[in-house]
């Protein structure tokens, strides 16, 4: 593997411009020295040695600062992978359950500390056939609904709003700030969107069952609270396709 296949264009071309600048830096550090000491003993030959010093200190601090950029550069990215992987889902590419349930009672404490309105809501979608589909086709098959299914749920929802995976076979969406009525236009759309969309396996069509349900709050609560009782209208009465989402509004604390 050579240089240019293991660091980007971007890495390279950064570590570059600040490992040219710190060279000539000091190389010019180099030269005022040599200056000086020419202006305060001027029969010594200082020049000649300090030139070839400075000259030699370019050529060894230009690689050495190259390379040290460029590792910064590496260890950057790879913090910057090692921070996505531990909040997102391998398969969906959306939040875990985890970092999800941060946001949301980040944003909860957030609106408190302010005093302002702490409402919003969360929609469960649970995918009623996905243990078939796993079971028939194979799991491959379920991580590539999951996937589809979660591709078009973030088409579905407001900019601003949280996807995430909550379980093998239920994704949740969370909308800050939103009305029953906002949560029923993105409840539909999702709707929709599923139905017309095509699932297939070898020739055969893929009948997919989703299951919707959800909690509007206001104030201080927690995430526990707000994912039960979307998960309990989901599974009592959210798999009425003609029917609006069931959407329930958590008890104040």
């Amino acid at each position: 593997m050579n240089f240019g296949q293991r660091y980007s264009s971007a890495t390279i071309i950064s570590a570059l411009r600040i490992a040219t600048f710190g060279a000539f830096c000091y190389a010019a550090a180099s030269v005022g020295v040599l200056l000086i000491l020419n202006l305060l003993v001027p029969d010594r030959p200082f020049l000649v040695g300090f030139a070839g010093a400075s000259l030699i200190s370019l050529f060894v601090a230009f690689p050495l600062l190259m390379l040290l950029q460029v590792k910064v550069g590496e260890l950057r990215k790879l913090q910057e992978t090692v921070n996505y992987t531990a909040r997102h889902d391998s398969v969906t590419n959306t939040l875990n359950g985890a970092a999800f349930a941060a946001a949301v009672e980040h944003y909860i404490e957030r609106r408190r500390r302010i005093a302002t309105d702490a409402g919003g809501v969360m929609i469960a979608v649970v995918i009623d056939t996905l243990d078939d589909i796993g079971r028939r086709y194979g799991p491959q098959w379920a991580d590539t609904v999951m996937q589809s299914l979660a591709s078009i749920i973030q088409s579905s929802v407001r900019s601003g709003d949280l996807v995430a995976r909550l379980a093998t076979n239920e994704l949740g969406v969370f909308l800050p700030g939103a009305t029953v009525e906002n949560a029923q236009d993105v409840g539909t759309r999702i709707r929709r969107r599923v139905a017309d969309a095509s699932f297939a396996t070898e020739g055969a069509p893929l009948s997919i069952g989703i299951r919707l349900g959800g909690a509007v709050f206001e104030g201080p609560t927690d995430f526990n609270h707000i994912r039960q009782l979307a998960d309990e209208m989901a599974f009592e009465r959210g798999g009425e396709a003609d029917e609006p989402i069931p959407i329930r509004r958590l008890p104040a604390a």
